[in-house]
């Protein structure tokens, strides 16, 4: 079983945090963290209204602290789960020499869903929405993992 998983989004601040939490409270004995590719928010919380919608259905994301990915992530994880192209793209073009650690996106565990890409709440405002998608893929993760 993969048992050290980064989520990865571009500030950090609310998709990859928001799955990180989600996804420790299906699979505690997981090791997870999240970051962003981008340097943006590092050292903050998440975002007020995501923490708010994520609180709302019993996650608590107060502990987390955006950081931004490094390089050093591919060794760390067995498994880095990006939010969207962009951000895997962006992981991608970060790869060290020799380096097998998979990179997937989060909606590859939500096939159902048809989507390709958790969007961006910070953008859309659709908190809730956000949240549903990455219960329903957190879901098919850990399912994967543990199959």
């Amino acid at each position: 079983m993969t048992s050290r998983i980064l989520f990865v989004c571009l500030g950090n601040i609310c998709r990859s945090p928001s799955a990180e939490g989600v996804f420790r409270s299906l699979m505690p004995e997981a090791k997870t963290d999240s970051a962003g590719t981008a340097n943006w928010h590092v050292g903050n919380p998440p975002y007020g209204p995501m923490q708010a919608a994520a609180r709302a259905r019993g996650y608590d994301l107060s502990d987390l602290r955006a950081r931004q990915f490094v390089p050093a992530d591919f060794g760390r994880f067995d498994l880095i789960i990006a939010m969207d192209a962009d951000n895997r793209d962006a992981i991608e073009a970060q790869r060290p020499a020799g380096s097998d650690t998979p990179v997937r996106l989060l909606t590859d565990f939500a096939p159902a869903s048809g989507m390709d890409h958790v969007p961006d709440p910070y953008y859309t405002r659709d908190f809730d929405g956000a949240l549903d998608l990455i219960e329903e893929a957190a879901e098919g993760l850990r399912t994967h993992l543990t199959a």
